[in-house]
C-alpha cells in the first residue's frame, strides 16, 4: 500500500512538474525543439488529428507588431518590437494523409505570457497569415494554411480542382474548420508549455476580425463556441449567398434600365444626402448617425438639379477585398474623364433602387441593401474612351462568386454577355443556389449560439453604419435572428435584455467598411487595441462594455477625440444645449418607425434567412 501511495505521489509530482516546470523558463528554454515536441498531444488524443513531430521547427525571433490590424485593413497604428518563439508545426487528418496542414505559432516570453491565445481574422477570401497579432496582449497566437497553402493563396484561387469539380475540403477548412482545429491544438499545448502557478489549465481565448475576418469570427462562435472566451466581430461578411450577389445588383439595375450614371453624379447624391441627414441626430458634424431617420425623412429627388464637378482621375474598381476602395486581387484600374453636370432624374432612379434592396419581379424582397448615404461605389460604371460614354462595370467580387463558386468555372468574373438579359430573378436564383450549396460553410448564419453562451463566451459585434460593402442592416438582421431563435418565448425587449448579457452589437455612426469613412471624416471608429482591451475586460474582469470606445481619425474638426458608442438598440442623440460637443452624445431608444426600418423579411425564399 505504501508503495502504491508513493508511486501515485510520484506521478502527481511529475505531472505537476510538466505543467509548471516552464513557468519560470526563459524564452530560449521555451523555444527548444525537443521541449516543444514533448508537449505535443499523442496522436489519437485529438480525434482525427495526427501530428508530424519531425516537422516542428522553432527559433527566437524579433518583430515589430502593430496593435491595429484587427480593426480593419486601412487602420494605421504604431508598432512595438517583441521577441517571441516562432514555432511551425504540421499535421494531417487521419485517413487523408495526402494533405498537410501547416501551422504557425508566435509564443511570447514566459514573463510576458498572460494565459491567453489570440486568433486574428483575414479578409476577402484569405485567412490571416500573421501569427504575431496576440503578442501585444500577452497572448500566444497562431495562423493556419488550412491545407491549401492559405499563407500564399486565397480560397478563390484553389476552390476548383478542375472545371466542374469543387474542392469541398478547402471550402470547409477556410469556412471554419482550420481555425477551430488550430485553436483546439493551441489550447492543448499551451498549459503544458507555460505551466501555471495555480495548476490551472485555463487559457483565455480570443478572436478578432473584420469583413470576412468578422465572418470567420462568427464561424468560430457558431461552430467552435466552447473554445472561445471573447470574440470581436466587425462587419461580418456572412450570408455570402446573398452578400456576394448584392455586389452585382447595382450593375444589374443599370443594365436593365439602360442607364449608366456618371460616378460624379452618384457621389453628389451621396454627399447631398449626408449634408441633409447630418442634423437628424441633433448635431451638425458631417456624419449621418441616424440612417434610420434619414430613410424616412429624406427625399432623394431633392438632389435632382444639383451641380457636380469631378476632375479627371484614375480609379480602382472593386476587387476581392469586399470594399471598392480597397485595392485587392481581381481589381482593375480605369481612367475617368473630367465630369461636369447636374444630377438627373435617372441618376436618382439608380441610387434609389440600389438603396431599396433586391426584389423579385413579383415584388418579393430577396435582400436588404446599404444604408442611405453610403458610398455607391458598386454602382459606378466604367468609361469607354472609344465611345466617350459610361458603360457596364461588373464588380468582380460578385462575378467570381458566380463563376467559380456557383458555375464552377475557372473564370474570375462575369462578362458583359452574361449581363445582356440580366434580371432580378436571375440574381435571386444565384442567391438561392449560393445559400443552399454553402449553408453549412460560407453562409455562416447559424442563429443558435447556446454553446458559446453557456460556455460563458462574450461577443462584441460592431458595424460601420455607412458600410458600402457589407450592409449594416445585415448585422442587425443576424442579431435579431439570434434573439428570436434563442429566446422565442420572450417578447422583443426581453430578448434584447437576455442577449445583452453576453452579446452586444454596436453600430458605428458614419463608419465605412472596417474603417473610418473619408466621406464623413468626423465619424469615430473603434481601434483594434481598444476593442481587445474591452473584450478582455469583459471576459476576465466582468466589466461589460456599456459603450464601445471609438476615435475620430480622418482629419475632421473632431480629430483625436473619442466617444463611447451606443449599444444596440439604442441610437445616438444630442440635445440642442450641447450639440457642439461630441462627448455629449446621449443614447435613446428609437421610435417604432425607426426600429422597423432595420427589420426585414425575405419572402423571396421558401425558408428562413437568418
Amino acid at each position: 500500500m505504501l508503495l502504491l501511495v508513493a508511486q501515485s505521489f510520484l506521478v502527481i509530482v511529475l505531472v505537476r512538474a510538466r505543467l509548471t516546470g516552464a513557468a519560470n523558463a526563459s524564452l530560449a528554454e521555451l523555444c527548444k525543439v525537443d521541449s516543444l515536441r514533448n508537449v505535443l498531444p499523442t496522436n489519437g488524443t485529438l480525434l482525427g488529428i495526427n501530428f508530424l513531430p519531425e516537422s516542428l521547427t522553432a527559433q527566437v525571433t524579433n518583430t515589430s507588431v502593430g496593435s491595429g490590424t484587427a480593426a480593419g485593413p486601412s487602420v494605421s497604428v504604431a508598432s512595438d518590437t517583441y521577441s517571441y518563439c516562432n514555432l511551425t508545426l504540421h499535421y494531417v487528418h487521419a485517413g487523408t494523409e495526402n494533405r498537410t496542414i501547416r501551422l504557425r505559432f508566435a509564443l511570447p516570453a514566459p514573463s510576458e505570457y498572460k494565459s491567453r491565445f489570440y486568433v486574428g481574422g483575414g479578409g476577402g477570401y484569405s485567412l490571416s497569415s500573421d501569427a504575431t497579432g496576440g503578442l501585444a496582449y500577452g497572448a500566444a497566437s497562431g495562423a493556419t494554411d488550412a491545407g491549401y497553402d492559405a499563407f500564399d493563396k486565397s480560397l478563390d484561387q484553389v476552390v476548383l480542382l478542375a472545371n466542374g469539380t469543387l474542392d469541398w475540403d478547402s471550402v470547409r477548412m477556410f469556412s471554419h474548420q482550420a481555425l477551430g482545429e488550430m485553436t483546439l491544438i493551441a489550447k492543448q499545448i499551451l498549459p503544458s508549455l507555460y505551466g501555471s502557478d495555480t495548476d490551472s489549465s485555463k487559457v483565455w481565448t480570443y478572436f478578432s476580425g473584420c469583413s470576412d475576418g468578422g465572418r470567420q469570427a462568427m464561424s468560430q462562435v457558431q461552430r467552435w463556441g466552447d473554445l472561445y472566451d471573447g470574440v470581436v466581430a466587425g462587419a461580418p461578411a456572412f450570408r455570402q449567398g446573398q452578400q456576394q450577389i448584392l455586389h452585382l445588383y447595382p450593375a444589374a439595375i443599370e443594365q436593365q434600365r439602360g442607364y449608366f450614371p456618371p460616378p460624379c453624379a452618384l457621389q453628389k447624391i451621396v454627399n447631398a444626402t449626408i449634408e441633409a441627414c447630418d442634423p437628424l441626430d441633433g448635431r451638425t458634424d458631417g456624419v449621418i448617425s441616424r440612417t434610420d431617420l434619414c430613410m424616412s425623412r429624406f427625399d432623394l429627388n431633392s438632389t435632382v438639379g444639383k451641380a457636380y464637378y469631378c476632375a479627371a482621375e484614375t480609379s480602382t474598381s472593386l476587387g476581392f477585398g469586399f470594399g471598392r476602395r480597397q485595392l485587392a486581387a481581381g481589381s482593375q484600374t480605369d481612367s475617368l474623364p473630367e465630369q461636369n453636370g447636374t444630377v438627373t432624374v435617372n441618376d436618382v432612379m439608380i441610387a434609389r433602387a440600389v438603396y431599396e434592396g433586391v426584389f423579385t419581379s413579383s415584388g418579393k424582397r430577396a435582400y436588404l441593401s446599404w444604408q442611405i448615404g453610403s458610398d455607391l461605389g458598386d454602382a459606378e460604371p466604367t468609361y469607354d474612351n472609344a465611345t466617350s460614354s459610361w458603360v457596364l462595370n461588373i464588380p468582380s467580387t460578385g462575378g467570381v462568386f458566380v463563376r467559380k463558386f456557383l458555375e464552377r468555372l475557372e473564370l474570375d468574373n462575369l462578362d458583359d454577355e452574361a449581363f445582356v438579359n440580366i434580371t432580378n430573378d436571375q440574381l435571386v436564383a444565384w442567391m438561392d443556389k449560393g445559400t443552399r450549396e454553402y449553408y453549412d460553410t460560407l453562409q455562416t448564419t447559424w442563429p443558435d449560439l447556446s454553446t458559446f453562451a453557456n460556455h460563458g463566451g462574450k461577443l462584441i459585434h460592431y458595424h460601420g453604419e455607412s458600410d458600402n460593402s457589407v450592409p449594416a442592416a445585415s448585422s442587425v438582421h443576424y442579431r435579431q435572428s439570434v434573439a428570436s431563435s434563442m429566446h422565442a418565448d420572450l417578447d422583443a425587449s426581453q430578448q434584447e435584455e437576455r442577449l445583452d448579457e453576453w452579446y452586444r452589437l454596436f453600430l458605428v455612426p458614419g463608419g465605412a467598411h472596417c474603417s473610418a469613412n473619408s466621406l464623413q471624416p468626423n465619424g469615430p471608429f473603434p481601434q483594434a487595441a481598444s476593442l481587445m482591451h474591452q473584450i478582455i475586460d469583459w471576459v476576465e474582469r466582468d466589466i461589460a462594455p456599456a459603450g464601445l470606445n471609438a476615435t475620430v481619425t480622418q482629419g475632421g474638426s473632431d480629430e483625436g477625440k473619442s466617444v463611447s458608442l451606443c449599444r444596440w438598440p439604442y441610437r445616438p442623440v444630442w440635445s440642442s444645449e450641447n450639440a457642439t460637443d461630441i462627448n455629449a452624445m446621449g443614447c435613446e431608444m428609437p421610435d417604432t418607425e425607426a426600429r422597423k426600418s432595420w427589420t426585414y423579411a425575405f419572402e423571396a425564399f421558401g425558408y428562413a434567412v437568418y
